[in-house]
């Protein structure tokens, strides 16, 4: 470093010197042109009357002139300090390759000067040597050098630090980054930058040696250490064997405060050193100095007014004669969701501070004061929203808990972040939420830096059904305005946008075999004032049945195939030939169509996370020959339905949730059919004719009862990216009638497979269990009037980014479905388990792939292996 100072000053002075030794002087009306300084003169007294700037065509020669610290006007020694100081400054910028100071002419006791630089040659190609495609581009991204611009000593230093860091990061302990500059010669003051890179072998861990332990175990420190792993350890199988430096500091620590934990607040390491083993892995030696285990003695609390002393200790549920655990302390003073901290936060002390002082230490026992500054009240003095270009402010700012002039709550603040990133609108996991205090005025500003993203789904399909290719398209707007329909001008795009509501139209068909069409739409803020939301939505489907010869045809080309291949031929001229053309009968259709009217309420008892939601809809069924359905083949039917739903959703988030839970207790149920008629129920049900079919089953009468309930349970850093959580489900759905004699024909459960609904459902509701054929537990004749299902999963993020979310997952489930409500049997159940994995596009929603193993026999089939898709958002 004295090095380049040296040589740095010696460049400084022989430029300034080159500048002011000047041979070429000459006098014209008393001005001399060029004149010549001689250093060792007395310096003379002369007025800057101007300033001129030479060899930098990019900048300003005002901003030049700036970087100098000279003015015109000024008085100033030549030679002198200021000449110095000003070619000094220029070089401090790291901007010039070249600086002269020269004086161009004087009259009297004015003096002109001339400032003439070189700028730094700019970047005019760059090129990455020893990196794959996305480690250049990760490179990039972090160095943020692009070409034109300058390249400076400073600049290179900081790319080869840059580089070699992200490297190291990466288990390339012995990397080395060389950045060379090449003038290019078509192009004047710039250069060709080469960053080469010699990243040699990953280093891994070989043996990792502790020493000087005795409370804990070596496994159990080599468990405790997160990322620096031995690389034959079969515990860690799938942990990070690369020995990272950073990473081997992290995890020192850690050890640190396990022993903190256990009580031994001494605890240190001695010595630690890594090895080399050979060539391509090290060995980590460890000793450690446990030290002694401490307890509490007591606790006294200094400075509470807000609270009594009962208050916080209840909430700090840390007593005398507890082992000394420093991190439980933090947890129940600060980071936990119930810590005291947090009692204060919510009720506007922003400004507090908590600090347990350690009192008195005697033998093992440590007296702890818990020092307080409870501070002033802060009120909220704004919320900014930034990154919002998708809905109005006014549907953002509705979902907020924290308003200009109300008491700072940590609560809300969390509660705000949550409904924001429930309405789906933006990227949460680069949603930046924080308080900006002021604590001058007893204020807090709230800065909410959000992140749009794309909401809207486009989903097209197809599938295979008996009849050949069912084909899908389905759009469904997100962020529609019911209130722009009529104004095209406020249209973004090719729709009314704005309001946060949804609208979504579908349409599946498979030509003349079936068709089905639905259109709905959303408010969740009906009127705009409150979290009322109605909704509203309808639809048509007719399928069409299968011609009975088509059926005939394709047992007959089956049987005589098996035939042909068996017996080397013998029915050859047979013609099974058979095509879908064959199974369309006009004759055998059931058509259905349907409007339902809702309307929810947001609760505040028990909690502000219940919501009640109420519906009426009107169904209509039209069947003729319909040979599929049990109770049913002829006639018309209809249902008037009314609905209540008790729901409760604390999730985070809905892509990939990691805490939380969601409830749902939901009851459907018609009027009773004597409302519309009595007759005599047992006699039509007994009668078994078309006619009294028709009669018993004009008006649909049934009560269904379903419960849901997920939890997410994160087993890791719920706050962190990367975060494990174990999903738990349970589901029970109830079918029954008012009457013992109307059997509903409708709404029953298919249950097992996917759970997908398709076109050979006939009016009922698809339920998933995988491991199992789709409709297993409930085929035709075994209509489902009851089931229940249980599940756990294991979730874990792959990728969590605006553009897609994708997460693999484990799971085991056990469910079952009956004929009747009676023969319910809640712990009767099939058991599967299997793997599969989620993805999340903005355009196309949720899709998902699973394997399922089914291990018990449903009607004398057993499950086996199975794979399903998923389309949609399950529930």
């Amino acid at each position: 470093m004295r090095y380049k100072v040296f040589f740095l000053l010696i460049a400084l002075l022989a430029g300034t010197a080159h500048g002011w030794a000047q041979d070429q002087t000459r006098t014209v009306n008393d001005t001399i042109y060029n004149p010549k300084v001689i250093f060792s003169g007395n310096p003379q007294k002369y007025e800057i009357a101007g300033i001129k700037v030479t060899g930098v065509d990019n900048y300003e020669d005002y901003i030049i002139i700036g970087y100098s610290g000279l003015a015109v006007g000024q008085r100033i020694d030549i030679p002198g300090d200021e000449i110095t100081n000003a070619a000094k400054r220029f070089w401090h910028q790291g901007l010039f390759s070249k600086v002269q100071i020269k004086v161009d002419k004087i009259y009297g006791n004015k003096a002109w000067l001339e400032f003439v630089l070189r700028q730094q040659p700019r970047v005019s190609v760059i090129n990455y040597v020893g990196m794959k495609k996305g480690e250049q581009k990760d490179i990039t991204e972090k160095l943020g050098l692009q070409v034109g611009n300058q390249m400076t000593p400073n600049i290179a230093d900081r790319i080869k630090m840059i580089v070699e860091k992200y490297f190291k990061d990466k288990g390339f302990e012995k990397v080395t980054c060389e950045v060379n500059q090449r003038e290019d010669l078509s192009k004047q003051n710039e250069v060709i930058v080469d960053i080469v890179v010699d990243k040699h072998s990953k280093i891994k861990v070989h043996k990792i040696y502790i020493d000087g332990n005795h409370v804990l175990s070596d496994g159990r420190i080599k468990r405790t250490m997160k990322k620096t792993n031995e690389k034959g350890s079969l515990i860690k199988l799938f942990s990070q064997k690369k020995f990272v430096a950073s990473d081997y500091a992290a995890d020192k620590q850690r050890i640190i405060d396990k022993y903190n934990e256990l009580g031994y607040r001494d605890a240190r390491i001695v010595s630690d050193s890594v090895t080399n083993y050979d060539e391509k892995t090290v060995d980590v030696h460890i000793k450690v100095d446990e030290g002694k285990r401490y307890y509490i003695s007591g606790i006294n609390w200094v400075g509470n007014t807000v609270y009594p002393t009962e208050v916080l200790q209840n909430v700090l549920g840390m007593e005398k004669g507890d082992v000394y655990n420093q991190k439980l302390l933090n947890k129940r003073t600060s980071t936990d969701e119930d810590a005291v901290s947090n009692l204060y936060l919510d009720k506007g002390y922003l400004f507090f501070n908590l600090v347990p002082v350690e009192t008195k230490v005697e033998g093992d026992s440590i007296q702890l004061e818990m020092r307080m500054y409870e501070g002033k009240q802060a009120r909220i003095n704004k919320v900014v929203i930034n990154g919002n270009d998708r809905l109005y402010e006014k549907v953002v700012r509705r979902e907020l808990r924290v308003r200009p002039g109300d008491l700072f709550s940590k609560s809300d603040l969390m509660r705000s972040a949550r409904e924001i990133a429930q309405t789906g609108h933006f990227d949460p996991e680069k949603m930046d939420i924080r308080p900006e205090p002021n604590e001058e005025n007893g204020t807090v500003d709230i800065v909410m830096n959000l992140q749009s993203k794309a909401n809207d789904q486009v989903e097209f399909s197809a599938g295979w059904g008996q009849t050949g290719v069912i084909g899908k398209l389905s759009l469904k707007f997100t962020n529609f305005s019911i209130h722009n329909l009529f104004h095209p001008s406020s249209y973004k795009g090719i729709i009314p946008q704005g309001e946060g509501q949804t609208f979504t139209i579908s349409g599946q068909t498979n030509a003349k075999y079936y068709q089905a069409y639905s259109i709905s739409f959303l408010d969740p803020w009906f009127g705009g004032k409150r979290p009322n939301s109605l909704s509203v939505s309808a639809f048509y489907s007719r399928q069409t049945g299968i011609n009975s010869s088509f059926y005939n045809k394709m047992y007959q080309n089956s049987y005589y195939n098996y035939y042909n291949n068996y017996y080397g031929g013998y029915y050859n001229g047979y013609n099974g030939s058979y095509n879908y053309e064959d199974a369309y009968d006009p004759s055998k259709y059931l058509q259905m169509g349907g409007i339902t009217v809702g309307f929810g309420k947001r609760l505040k008892w028990p909690d502000d996370y219940f919501t009640l939601t109420a519906d009426l809809s009107y169904q209509w069924y039209s069947l003729k020959n319909w040979e599929y359905l049990y109770y049913m083949n002829n006639g018309t039917s209809n249902s008037l339905v009314l609905g209540l739903t008790l729901e409760r959703n604390s999730i985070d988030n809905p892509l990939y949730t990691r805490r939380g839970s969601t409830f749902s207790l939901a009851f459907h149920f018609t009027p009773p059919a004597n409302l519309f008629g009595h007759k005599n129920w047992k006699a039509l049900s007994q009668a078994n004719t078309e006619a009294a079919k028709k009669d018993l089953y004009k008006w649909i009468e049934y009560w269904k009862l379903k419960f849901q309930a997920r939890t997410y349970t994160p087993l890791t850093d719920p706050d962190g990216r990367w975060t494990l959580v174990l999903m738990t489900r349970a589901d029970v759905g109830l079918l029954g009638s008012w009457n013992k004699y109307l059997k509903s024909p409708f709404e029953t459960f298919y249950v097992g497979g996917d759970g997908m609904s398709g076109s050979y459902t006939y009016a009922t509701e698809t339920i998933a269990l995988r491991g199992y054929d789709n409709g297993q537990f409930t085929p035709f004749g075994s209509e489902g009037y009851a089931y229940d299902r249980f599940v756990m999963e294991l979730h874990f993020p792959l990728m969590l980014s605006t553009s897609a979310t994708i997460y693999p997952l484990v799971f085991a489930e056990a469910g079952n479905a009956w004929t009747s409500v009676k023969k319910f049997s809640p712990f009767d159940l099939k058991r599967s388990a299997g793997v599969g994995v989620r993805i999340f596009l903005p355009m196309l929603g949720m899709m998902g792939i699973d394997w399922g193993y089914g291990f018990d026999k449903v009607l004398g089939q057993k499950g086996g292996s199975n794979f399903h898709f998923v389309l949609g958002q399950e529930f």
